[in-house]
């Protein structure tokens, strides 16, 4: 059955060198030889036709239980040539990309929602700080330089979203999905505002009291495990950073809904999430089902109806471009050079897991018109300034601000030393 992997591999690698060896020992090439041989060992004869007709989820199924390895380049290199070639090549490749299809609508009960929840983000704080930067920002940075390093770009993302936000000293903010507290407290610090975060992660919630306490924050930083829809009092600000893909494709409407009604009058939201170029898609069935269960990126035109009916301005749209794709090459080096002690922590097959995770990803940023969409929204026309020009100049003002009370509290959370 090799002959069909072998078809799928002629039509879909134009450029680059791949060397597969299979299970019998052959070796077979493909691609122009131009640039570094990347090498495929697959040890399983089954996994021929499995490639060719489902490479989602097979191949990151095979790479995990060790019957697809590399003995030249990586998970990262062989993903990247996949993805890399020519739009006339085969429309499917092994980072679990499809091409558009219905899309399954999901319930995400409140019960469900923390269950799956608790699937990726109740992983022990260890892991998370082998590969994060160190304010635990599990979100894309915001690189403003070339040289910038991924703490600086995470703080530079936090300042990006205060600016957006239109702060005044005293506000009442709402961070929806909190995390592990890193924006609450850069806010409540650094905007003198007092804040309210919601998060379904009980390892999230422990965290983040555990630093409110310890910076002594009690008076202007409360974290809840709590749903957000079980909301139901007023804020001056709304944020939510990387929480809306785990809304479901089926309540955006109630999403916003519940956005308006928890806003002021003179109220302002900002949404930070991932979201797709290319039209609507299902989620990787590998990811589905290894990483974020009940997960959905969301198309524009996903998106846009559900604002519509909200009754809520939409202000303000930004799309970082490329600065996910940089993170996630980032958080793929950390972890690289942290691997022995994730193994510790788990085992050989979650630290292949991750690996995959982190290489599909980033290179789903490079090839496959992922971004991150960043949506200002108000409840009056009138709510903020007409130009963007005050975004840019609060930035700055709140750099200076970092720079006159250095060190930056914010970079002393994890020592991987």
């Amino acid at each position: 059955m090799f002959f069909l992997l072998r078809r799928y591999l002629k039509e879909t690698v134009r450029k680059g060198r791949l060397r597969v060896v299979n299970a019998e020992g052959e070796s077979h090439e493909f691609g122009d030889r131009t640039g570094p041989l990347v090498g495929v060992r697959i040890s399983d004869p089954s996994l021929y036709w499995k490639l060719a007709l489902f490479p989602d989820p097979i191949a990151g199924e095979a790479y995990m239980d060790g019957s697809l390895t590399l003995f030249r380049g990586s998970i990262y290199d062989l993903l990247e040539l996949l993805s890399s070639q020519s739009p006339d090549a085969a429309n499917t490749s092994w980072n679990a990309i499809e091409k558009p299809r219905l899309v399954r609508r999901q319930t995400n009960r409140p019960g469900e929602a923390r269950r799956n929840v608790a699937h990726h983000y109740d992983l022990s704080r260890s892991l998370f700080e082998l590969f994060l930067d160190r304010d635990l920002q599990y979100s894309c940075a915001y690189f403003e330089t070339a040289n910038q390093s991924l703490d600086e770009a995470q703080l530079a993302k936090k300042r990006h979203l205060a600016a957006k936000l239109a702060l005044s000293p005293g506000l009442k903010v709402l961070d929806i999905g909190s995390g592990w507290g890193g924006l609450a407290l850069f806010l409540a610090e650094t905007c003198d505002v007092k804040v309210v975060g919601v998060t379904l992660s009980e390892e999230q919630f422990n965290l983040s009291n555990l630093r409110i306490r310890e910076r002594g924050l009690h008076d202007k930083v409360e974290i809840r495990l709590q749903d957000y829809r079980t909301l139901d009092e007023k804020f001056d600000r709304i944020v939510s950073v990387g929480m809306f893909e785990h809304v479901g494709i089926g309540n955006y409407s109630e999403f916003f809904g519940k956005l308006r009604s928890l806003l002021t009058d003179e109220g302002v939201a900002v949404l930070h999430t991932i979201g797709r170029s290319s039209g609507p898609m299902n989620t990787s069935r590998w990811i589905d089902k290894y990483i974020f269960p009940g997960g959905h990126i969301p198309a524009i035109s996903e998106i846009a109806p559900a604002i519509e009916q909200s009754g809520l301005y939409l202000c303000d749209l930004e799309i970082l471009r490329l600065h996910y794709a940089r993170t996630l090459q980032e958080w793929r080096r950390l972890f690289a050079e942290n691997r022995d002690r994730a193994k510790n922590l788990y085992d050989e097959t979650f630290c292949r897991m991750w690996e995959f995770y982190l290489a599909s990803s980033e290179v789903s940023f490079r090839h496959y018109g992922m971004n991150v969409f960043q949506f200002q929204f108000s409840r009056q026309l009138n709510s903020l300034p007409i130009c963007r020009s005050y975004m840019e100049s609060e930035e700055e003002r709140l750099k200076a601000q970092e720079q006159t009370n250095a060190p930056d509290p914010q970079m002393q959370l994890v020592n991987r030393e």
